[in-house]
């Protein structure tokens, strides 16, 4: 009996050994964003929660700040098969020109009203749909989040008051063909320049402009080369995650579950910290003497950008009015 009892501990000291050695599956998360952002803290907060449910057998990795390279840089990686980057943090319209048309309507010009507004979607079964769309690249979608309304801003030597300064002036924009539109719409020049070569690009004159959520815009250090932010809000930076199929392959069933379940909690955090966190870096922008320009005349800037807004709807007018209507 007694070299049976000896036997099993030894088996089951063996056996926890082993698991205890088990290298921890590691999964790399880009964020194109300082950790200090509200989508870098969001995405720290994921990256706790994992590991937390996870009792440490998924670690996520979160290379921030660009260093795996643009939103359309990453998914340009991971579609074409490679297998650097598992998670990605990207603008909630970033998929759309890689056959997600749905996501689109996501970055229309004054679609939500609200922050309310925006996570009445964002908690809806409507939104699960949204998440799902990515299916045939790969990808699946694990939370929805936003890091505040879209504001302009402009480079030290240029002087904006309201819609009209910006005739003729040269906007930053990412390669999304609806916010090209709507800064044509608003008569300045949409220019497609990397995120990660904006400040030069402030700096030196190549734009005069750029939008950003107000907390990516002081992390991101602009105000330094453009200390003149307008709060037209044209857009809610809304945002998702996303998981390749091959990460999620590596995970059992209960690592999966738990993904989902830091998924749910990242979202509801995501919620409580960008309106806190938006307030906070507004009212710092102010003392450190940023000029700051009230929009008092919202309907012209909508009606502007009336015929960006009606073409880039016109396929999916019933989906996108049952958005417009959760406000």
């Amino acid at each position: 009996m007694k070299k049976l009892i000896a036997l099993v501990l030894a088996l089951v000291l063996a056996l926890g050994c082993t698991a205890a050695l088990a290298d921890p599956i590691t999964l790399t998360y880009a964020e194109v964003n300082p950790l200090d952002t509200i989508v870098g803290m969001t995405g720290q907060f994921f990256k706790e929660k994992v590991e937390e449910l996870t009792n440490g057998s998924v670690i996520i990795d979160i290379q921030a700040s660009g260093v795996l390279g643009s939103e359309a840089q990453v998914l340009d990686n991971i579609l074409s098969g490679g297998d650097t980057i598992d998670i990605s943090r990207l603008s909630a319209f970033a998929l759309t020109s890689y056959g997600c048309p749905k996501a689109m309507l996501l970055s229309i010009p004054y679609t939500f009203a609200s922050r309310e507004h925006f996570w009445n979607f964002a908690n809806s079964e409507l939104a699960q749909e949204f998440l799902a769309e990515p299916v045939h690249l790969g990808l699946r979608g694990l939370f929805y989040g936003e890091e505040g309304f879209r504001h302009f801003f402009f480079s030290n030597n240029v002087e904006v008051n309201g819609i009209e300064d910006l005739k003729g002036l040269k906007i930053r924009v990412s390669e999304d063909p609806v916010m090209r539109g709507m800064v044509s719409d608003l008569g300045a020049n949409p220019t497609v320049v990397p995120f990660t070569e904006l400040y030069s690009a402030l700096q030196t004159g190549v734009v005069d402009g750029a939008e950003q959520p107000i907390a990516n815009y002081k992390s991101n250090a602009f105000p330094e080369v453009a200390n003149t932010l307008l709060l037209d809000g044209h857009t809610l930076g809304a945002i998702q995650a996303v998981i390749t199929e091959n990460a999620w392959n590596k995970l059992d069933a209960d690592q999966q579950a738990a993904i989902m379940e830091a998924s749910r909690l990242t979202q509801a955090y995501n919620a409580e910290l960008s309106a806190a966190k938006e307030a906070e870096v507004l009212e710092q922008l102010k003392a450190e003497g940023c000029k700051v320009v009230e929009v008092t005349d919202a309907d012209a800037w909508f009606n502007a950008c009336k015929g960006t807004i009606e073409s880039n709807t016109a396929a999916y007018a019933d989906l996108y009015q049952t958005i417009v209507n959760m406000k």
